[in-house]
């Protein structure tokens, strides 16, 4: 008499045919998702240095432009960073009110932060105020004397990037302008091997970033 098949032995084997295509399809998943992040990596690493090369190349520009008119005393500029600096010459004395000079100066950056908005993907601007850890000994209420009110070197510091934001927006449209954003860090970002309450740390720093690349 012939032995019956087992069903239970055909079932088992579907099943661990079913489990084989499963694990199979799950190493597939996981290798496109690997393939695809890498391949997402890399064109970020190659959008970053084309990126980094036009601001180089517009700070470069500006540089040279600026150094033709004999401002080297009121800006500064960090290429390998991609950041120009407002020195505290460019504002009137404890005040956030830009000097006549600095205005001059400061409009050939707006055409160049211009053309960096609108002609690299993902750019902005982050305009960021420092000062020194001198305190201030007596609130500031003549807005239309110091361009602002402030009783703190945070408040100043706002203020001050402000001001520089206003000069450097005339040539964009409403929308793009958002990506001009200022912050006041008043006297916690001190520059390095700088004492505290040196008059170099009373700056402003505009810096040039992309969106999902910034540090």
């Amino acid at each position: 008499m012939k032995d019956k098949p087992n069903e239970w032995v055909s079932i088992s084997d579907l099943m661990a045919g079913v489990m084989a295509v499963v694990m199979l399809l799950l190493v597939m998943s996981v290798l496109q998702k690997t393939y695809a992040d890498l391949k997402h990596k890399k064109e970020m690493e190659e959008s970053s240095v084309t990126q980094k090369s036009k601001v180089s190349a517009i700070l470069t520009d500006l540089k040279s432009s600026l150094n033709k008119q004999g401002t080297a005393d009121l800006v500064s500029f960090d290429i390998e960073a991609g950041r120009i600096t407002l020195k505290d010459n460019v504002f009137e004395r404890g005040s956030a009110c830009i000097t006549a000079e600095a205005k001059t100066a400061i409009a050939s950056v707006e055409e160049r932060i211009a053309k960096y908005l609108t002609e690299v993907k993902g750019a902005q601007v982050f305009i960021n105020g420092h000062t020194d850890n001198i305190p201030v000994s007596k609130p500031v209420t003549d807005f239309s004397h110091f361009c602002t009110v402030y009783d703190d070197n945070f408040t100043l510091s706002a203020a001050r990037a402000r001001e520089a934001r206003k000069l450097l927006i005339g040539r964009l449209a409403e929308e793009k302008a958002k990506d001009i954003i200022v912050a006041g860090y008043g006297d916690s970002q001190p520059l390095k091997g700088i004492p505290h309450s040196d008059a170099k740390n009373r700056r402003v720093e505009i810096n040039f970033a992309f969106k999902g690349l910034e540090p």
